[in-house]
């Protein structure tokens, strides 16, 4: 099996595997061209948008600055937004909902790396998918950490760091961020 189909299945793969690398620098080259265009219109940047995510809905807005490790791995829906400096790290899909708001500086991040360390001084990584429902509000600065579900029209308060998944409706805060 690839290290790119062991990614995608959630085991632990080689990030530095030469198909993985190709990958990267594909995103990283699209990330140069997306991050100088913020002067083009909102259409110009929706299609550039889908040029590299898997999905993107309507009236998505992602301001540049944005970082990602692939690209093809982001599931944006329907008028979602995206401020300044949001870093999605996609080794496994990242779902964010229609409506969804998601302040400066946030980081949603799939990529884990093993508690033994041998695998990781043998440079051996996994990831988990992240699920963000619709209708969310995600402050600035917040970190959604790798496995975590949002529910819809939950709000996540600037700074939190999120460990754990948060029901539908509810308000978290903090670090770890608890229900408030």
């Amino acid at each position: 099996m690839s290290q790119k189909r062991r990614m995608l299945a959630g085991e632990l793969y080689n990030a530095q595997d030469a198909e993985l690398q190709a990958e990267q620098l594909r995103a990283a080259q699209w990330m140069l061209r997306y991050n100088a265009s913020g002067a083009h219109g909102a259409a110009v940047l929706l299609g550039m948008l889908r040029e590299i995510m898997a999905e993107v809905g309507d009236g998505v807005v992602i301001r540049p600055p944005f970082s990602c490790d692939y690209g093809f791995n982001i599931h944006v829906g329907d008028g979602a937004y995206l401020n300044f400096n949001c870093v999605v790290l996609d080794v496994m899909p990242v779902h964010i909902g229609a409506g969804t708001l998601i302040g400066p500086n946030v980081q949603i991040l799939t990529a884990d790396h093993p508690r033994n360390a041998l695998e990781r001084a043998a440079g051996l990584e996994f990831g988990r998918s992240v699920a963000i429902g619709r209708n969310v509000w995600i402050g600035a600065g917040a970190m959604i950490l790798p496995g975590v579900t949002v529910g819809d029209d939950a709000i996540i308060g600037a700074g939190s760091v999120v460990t754990r998944d948060v029901p539908a409706g509810v308000t978290v805060a903090g670090a770890p961020a608890r229900p408030i």
